[in-house]
């Protein structure tokens, strides 16, 4: 059990350490190639404009970089690549002990997080590039959808051929036999959660909302004693934090695709590999009620002759447009988001 706990925290730190020390590097070459997008503003994913997040938002996007997410995927495989150079080099138990990369808990997630990562880092920079008319500012969201379908494809085949995973967990019922269906569920949960990036919106409110969630994932996993995992949702959550360190109101850059998409994309993979994604919707609350608010925003306009439910949508800055500082949006998620998970957890354990 001692050795276990090194195993998760250790890591975790060194994941951190890594993020922090890499940030001054990071932050002068955004800064110094202007990575920020040219113009501010955006529009709905129906085409329509949104004057009120522009007017909210107009001084926000210019001027301050993107691809501020490319800390936390680097820093956890700075670190796994650290700690499984040390259990190879210098052979002892401890090391041995340290080093978390394994086919059958870290492989795919691992593989998903840094695969989507640099998706998302390709679309920030074409974004960035908008002024080109040649890439009309970032990749489409049908092209970004088509790919993240077949990464989903590839992570359901993992599952279902090499892992040999055939069920899903129901809550308080057992295993269902799913069989080769597990490979579309599989697509459609991370196509889901693919929707919820747009919690990205506001300084530190995805930072905050995604260490909690995958430090969450990371005690779910200790107690069902997958301990690689464990120490690979920590690790995420540590390079999350050092993001969080410089994305904290004024943020000195921004998480933006890189980080959003490798983040949501390997959540996917982790709440299949504790067998609890049906809880994934309790302990990543925030995720699911933010881009369902989008939904219900897109089918109220469209079903009541443009007429809306929220101010704007997604629901953060439908709060900004009630008139809550941007600060106390971000703090209330991070709240909910703890109280979420916690509930979560506890049902999970419940469940064994």
């Amino acid at each position: 059990m001692f050795l276990d706990i090194i195993k998760v925290f250790t890591p975790t730190a060194i994941s951190f350490f890594v993020g922090i020390a890499m940030t001054p590097f990071l932050t002068h070459y955004l800064y110094k190639y202007k990575m920020w997008k040219k113009k501010s503003g955006k529009t709905a994913p129906d085409g329509r404009d949104t004057p009120i997040f522009n007017k909210l938002h107009e001084k926000k996007e210019v001027g301050t970089p993107r691809m501020g997410g490319v800390i936390i995927w680097v820093s956890v495989l700075v670190t796994v690549l650290i700690t499984w150079v040390l259990s190879q080099v210098w052979v002892n138990d401890v090391t041995k002990k340290l080093d978390f990369l394994s086919r059958n808990q870290t492989w795919l997630p691992l593989f998903t997080l840094v695969s989507a990562s640099v998706l998302g880092l390709l679309d920030d920079f074409m974004q960035i590039q908008e002024s080109h008319s040649k890439y009309n500012g970032g990749l489409s969201f049908l092209k970004r959808l088509v790919i993240i379908l077949l990464i989903g494809l590839a992570g359901g085949w993992w599952f279902y051929t090499k892992l040999d995973i055939q069920t899903i967990h129901i809550p308080f019922s057992g295993d269902l036999f799913v069989g080769w269906l597990l490979i579309p569920i599989f697509m459609l949960v991370m196509t889901a959660l693919f929707s919820s990036g747009v919690i990205d919106g506001l300084d530190g409110l995805s930072g905050g909302v995604m260490a909690i969630i995958f430090t969450a994932y990371a005690g779910i996993a200790f107690f069902q004693n997958q301990i690689d995992l464990s120490a690979f949702c920590a690790v995420i959550a540590g390079g999350t934090l050092a993001f969080l360190w410089f994305n904290i109101p004024p943020a000195r850059f921004y998480m933006s695709e890189t980080g959003i998409l490798g983040l949501t994309t390997t959540l996917t993979v982790v709440a299949f590999l504790t067998n609890s994604v049906l809880w994934l919707p309790l302990i990543a609350l925030p995720l699911f009620v933010t881009s369902g608010s989008v939904v219900i925003q897109l089918l109220s306009k469209k079903t009541r002759r443009g007429k809306k439910v929220f101010l704007v949508a997604p629901l953060h800055h439908h709060f900004e447009a009630l008139g809550w500082p941007a600060y106390k949006v971000v703090m209330r998620y991070w709240i909910i988001t703890i109280i979420a998970a916690i509930i979560g957890m506890t049902f999970i354990l419940l469940d064994k």
